[in-house]
């Protein structure tokens, strides 16, 4: 796609009854012009001209730096399109841009330039203040500043040096990289910030970050059905065995820290989903969580998916393009089935995290990365280091700490939230009106080994889903290997006595029923009076 193939009808996006409208998938919001030039009089008559000035500058700043990560992230190859920024400009209806020409910024020439024409600033400034002395078109020279800054990867600052405001015919702007202008910026340099734009950056757009970020977060949190609630469900995460409820503790102390991290577990348990919960309760949460799965994609594709590559650095580089590392800068890369990767990939990907920068295939520049590398596999890598299948320094470059997720068949008292979970999620998206399963089914569930783990669930469900005529899903609309599964008692940590796997038992029986005493009688072939009896026993007698 290209700088003018952008439209407004594919970039906005909004419900026609109104809500959440979204431009380039972040919200946005519609004001009327005219309250934006009520606010600039506002704040020139409360604050005065340069500290109204200031605010403008810093806000347009941090809303074209914003934009420019919104473009790396979802339309890397738009960023390096000179004519995106003046596009965007158009299609925000800030200003129309005229004449923009982008050079390499050297010997005297400006980087960027160009003409401004029907700027909304010129427009409410007359309005509501008559004729300027001095360019107004504050927040677009900001804008302008912050996303070409964000571009090149240095500051560049642009200057208005006509403006309709003042008398000119036109409005005109020039950029240049900070070295590059004379004595001429410094005037302008303290509407930015008195020390550095980079602090001002961090200052305005963190904030935003870490907003949107624990808004995402939480909005994740509320669609998940937890059934009882509680400290029990966590990002998703279904966590009542105590195993699983180890492993998420283990977890949220590891985001605390910087330290890589290798998961390790059975395909299927769930270890992704840990990889987020360590990014979205570390420091880095407002930042991106990118995820690769190196085992999907052979040696020569992930070098370029991980690293990126230059215009013709092999066969079908059309154009530059943004590896993954950089895509995740300031925030986590998560590297799936890492155990897979080739010897020659390994050596790469160790040069990356120790120098702490990247290399683009095909590039003899060097690129700085700050990212948190986390590591899964279902290899025991050490193992695999004894074999000579992995480099034994990579390995412990990524082995800081190691955080193991059980199999879904070592903690069984997931299984059943987790199928629930699943139904819900399975029956809305099938507009089905499914509350449960059967008390047969709940059996099978739990007698079932799940050597596919917690994926091999969330598909059994689907099936279920699928087939199921009522209101519950039954034992026989479960997949064939459901349904043959047989109970096959294991003896774990010794003999225990029999009487207290039996109250286990009735008080997993009814808990799967539901609470309903009748139908777990029942389904336990005793008599009604016979399970109050042993409930009253357990302390769960009717109150």
């Amino acid at each position: 796609m290209r700088a003018q193939d952008l439209d407004l009808r594919e970039l906005l996006s909004f419900a026609p009854g109104g809500g959440i409208i979204r431009f380039m998938g972040k919200r946005a919001l519609l004001f009327d012009a005219v309250a934006l030039g009520l606010l600039r009089k506002e704040l020139i008559d409360t604050l005065g001209t340069t500290a109204a000035r200031s605010i403008l500058t810093r806000f347009g700043y941090a809303h074209g730096r914003r934009t420019a990560e919104a473009l790396r992230q979802e339309f890397p190859s738009l960023l390096e399109d000179s004519q995106t920024g003046p596009r965007l400009h158009t299609l925000l209806g800030l200003v129309e841009v005229a004449n923009s020409t982008r050079t390499e910024g050297v010997e005297g020439v400006p980087l960027v330039e160009g003409d401004w024409l029907n700027s909304y600033e010129v427009e409410q400034h007359l309005l509501h203040l008559g004729r300027s002395t001095e360019p107004v078109c504050w927040s677009l020279t900001g804008f302008a500043s912050g996303y070409v800054s964000a571009w090149a990867g240095k500051e560049v600052y642009f200057i208005e040096t006509r403006c309709c405001a003042k008398g000119d015919a036109i409005c005109h702007m020039q950029g240049r990289f900070k070295e590059q202008w004379g004595p001429e910026l410094d005037e302008h340099l303290q509407y930015y910030q008195m020390e550095s734009a980079d602090n001002m950056l961090a200052e305005l757009t963190e904030k935003l970050r870490t907003v949107e970020n624990r808004l995402r977060v939480k909005k994740r949190q509320l669609s998940c059905l937890d059934g009882e609630g509680g400290e029990e469900e966590c990002a998703c995460i279904t966590a009542r065995s105590p195993a699983m409820r180890k492993t998420i503790e283990m977890a949220r102390r590891i985001a605390k820290v910087e330290s890589t991290v290798v998961i390790s577990g059975e395909s299927g348990t769930g270890k992704e989903r840990i990889a987020q919960l360590i990014h979205e309760g570390s420091a880095r949460m407002g930042r991106p969580f990118v995820a690769v799965n190196c085992g999907a994609v052979t040696e020569t594709l992930l070098e370029s998916e991980l690293f990126g590559h230059v215009r013709g650095s092999f066969t079908g580089a059309a154009k530059d393009a943004v590896g993954l590392f950089e895509a995740a800068n300031g925030g986590t890369l998560f590297l799936d089935e890492i155990g897979e990767i080739s010897p020659g990939m390994q050596v790469k990907l160790l040069r990356a995290l120790q120098e702490r920068e990247i290399r683009r295939v095909g590039d003899n520049k060097a690129r700085p990365v700050d990212i948190r590398v986390v590591a899964a596999t279902n290899r025991n890598l050490a193992d695999e280091v004894a074999a000579g299948r992995f480099r034994q320094d990579l390995y412990y470059r990524l082995r800081v700490i190691e955080l193991r997720v059980p199999p879904l068949r070592e903690r069984r008292e997931d299984i059943l939230p987790l199928a629930r979970l699943f139904l819900d999620e399975s029956a809305r998206r099938s507009n089905r009106t499914i509350t449960g399963f059967d008390a047969k089914a709940a059996d099978q569930l739990l007698r079932y080994d799940w050597p596919g783990n917690v994926r091999e669930l969330q598909n059994a469900v689907d099936y279920g889903v699928a087939l199921c005529t009522g209101d519950h899903v039954q034992a026989d609309e479960l997949p064939e290997e459901l349904r043959a599964a047989v109970f096959k008692p294991t003896v774990n940590g010794g003999i225990r006595p029999l009487e207290e796997m039996e109250r286990e038992y009735i008080l997993a029986a009814l808990d799967a029923m539901g609470d309903n005493r009748t139908r777990t009688a029942s389904a336990l072939n005793i008599g009604i009076a016979t399970l109050y009896r042993k409930l009253n026993e357990y302390g769960k007698g009717l109150k």
